[in-house]
C-alpha cells in the first residue's frame, strides 16, 4: 500500500472516519429500539455495527501497517514498545486535537448562534478529552513508553502557531525535522541516524534515497515534515 500518494491516504481516513461513525450510529439505533421493545430491529442494527467496526479496523490498518501484529511470540521486547507507544501517541495526539482546537472552536460557534446545549455539550466533551489525554500520558510516562513522541506532539501545535502568526515556517528552517507516516519516528538533522551511516548535522534531504526508517523500514519518500502530518 502506498500511502506516499496524499488522495489515497485522504480516502483511507474519510473511510474509516464514515465506517467508525457508522458503528456508533448503528450502536445507538440499536439502544433506541431496545428500549422501544423492538428486540429483533436492535439485534439487526448491533450486527450491523459489528460489521461496520470490521471495516474500520480493515482501514485503519491500511493507514497503520505497523500496528499489524501477524506474531507476537516473534516480537522483541522493544518492538513491542515501539507498537504500544504509537498507539499511546495517536491517542494522545487526537485527544489534544480535540480539547485545544475542535471543541474549543465548535463551543465558540455554538455560543454565536446562541444553542446554549450544544456549547455545553463541547464544553463538557472538551473536558473530558483533555482528562484521556492526562490518562495516555500517565500511562506512556508509567511504562517508560513515548516521552520523545509526545514532546514532539506538543511542538507541532506551537509550530502551526508561529506559522499562523506569521513566523518562519520550519521547512526553512535548517534544522527541520521529518516524521515518519507509518510509526511517527522523527528525523532529527542534529542527531541523524549514526546506526544507518547517517553523520549528525545530515540535512534530511541530503539523505540517500535508499535509506529507511530505522523503526519501521519505511522508505525515506513516507517521511513528511510535521505540519503536513497535522494538516491530516
Amino acid at each position: 500500500m502506498d500511502l506516499s500518494k496524499a488522495t489515497t491516504f485522504q480516502n483511507l481516513v474519510t473511510a474509516f472516519s464514515g465506517e467508525a461513525i457508522a458503528n456508533r450510529k448503528y450502536l445507538f439505533f440499536a439502544d433506541v429500539t431496545r428500549k422501544l421493545g423492538f428486540t429483533d430491529i436492535a439485534k439487526l442494527f448491533k450486527e450491523t455495527a459489528e460489521q461496520e467496526t470490521a471495516h474500520a479496523f480493515a482501514h485503519f490498518t491500511l493507514l497503520h501497517p505497523e500496528l499489524v501484529i501477524a506474531d507476537p511470540v516473534a516480537l522483541s521486547e522493544a518492538q513491542k514498545k515501539a507498537i504500544v507507544a504509537q498507539c499511546l501517541a495517536l491517542a494522545i495526539e487526537g485527544e489534544t486535537y480535540e480539547y485545544t482546537t475542535m471543541y474549543p472552536e465548535f463551543t465558540e460557534m455554538a455560543i454565536a448562534e446562541r444553542d446554549r446545549a450544544a456549547a455545553a455539550e463541547f464544553q463538557a466533551q472538551s473536558e473530558e478529552s483533555a482528562t484521556h489525554a492526562r490518562t495516555f500520558r500517565q500511562a506512556a510516562h508509567r511504562f517508560g513508553l513515548l516521552t520523545p513522541i509526545e514532546h514532539h506532539h506538543a511542538d507541532l501545535y506551537t509550530e502551526a502557531l508561529t506559522v499562523l502568526n506569521g513566523g518562519i515556517a520550519p521547512e526553512k528552517q535548517a534544522t527541520q525535522k521529518w516524521i515518519c507516516k507509518q510509526c511517527s519516528v522523527i528525523y532529527d538533522p542534529a542527531a541523524g541516524d549514526p546506526d544507518s551511516g547517517i553523520a549528525p548535522g545530515t540535512a534530511f534531504e541530503d539523505i540517500p534515497d535508499d535509506w529507511h526508517c530505522p523503526i519501521c523500514g519505511a522508505v525515506k519518500k513516507m517521511f513528511t515534515p510535521p505540519l503536513e502530518v497535522v494538516s491530516k
